[in-house]
């Protein structure tokens, strides 16, 4: 099956589809995503490496979960299929919070453009992800705290999206709220 990307304007208003193999390139056009960031009993936050596969930021280190909604699938649900996908974790649609709904970024590494509407999303997992080594070469969990002052001290360390994503959800009440309330 051919993965596809929703082609969007800067309002988020549908233009079309396009195959996900052709899109991302040096001129890419928005397009819908989404990212999750996963944390444990701990409060500790489980962060990925991009399989070395991967055309965008192959080897990379990132946050949980990334990926693209399909035409007319809800975000949440989207993020449910995908992280199942990646990392071998079920999590339903219903336990997913939206922190920042409204993120968009553009960013460019070795020639390739990630240009997309990312509503960035959190949710608790107690177990140890199966990766799919098409997609993910590792894994790790990490304190927030200590993946704060990574970004701050390392700059380039993680993927642009979620080095900006970090520091938004870092500023967020809501999300500092959220973060407290996670079983220890």
């Amino acid at each position: 099956m051919v993965e596809h990307v929703v082609l969007v304007d800067k309002d988020n208003t549908v233009l079309g589809t396009a195959p996900k193999a052709t899109v991302h390139t040096d001129t890419t056009p928005l397009h819908r995503a989404f990212s999750l960031f996963l944390f444990n009993e701990n409060n500790e936050l489980l962060l990925q490496q991009r399989a070395l596969s991967k055309k965008t930021w192959p080897g990379i280190w990132s946050n949980s979960c990334c990926g693209h909604p399909q035409l007319g699938e809800e975000n949440a649900d989207a993020v449910s299929r995908r992280v199942r996908e990646e990392l071998g974790i079920r999590i339903p649609s219903e336990e997913l919070e939206c922190m920042l709904p409204d993120f968009w970024y553009r960013a460019e590494l070795d020639g390739i453009v990630e240009h997309e509407i990312c509503p960035v999303f959190v949710a608790r997992f107690s177990a140890e992800p199966l990766i799919n080594p098409d997609e993910v070469a590792a894994t790790r969990w990490v304190s927030w705290d200590t993946f704060l002052d990574e970004i701050r001290t390392q700059p380039g360390r993680y993927s642009e999206w979620c080095e900006k994503e970090a520091v938004l959800l870092s500023e967020s009440k809501e999300f500092t709220q959220w973060l407290s309330q996670t079983p220890r």
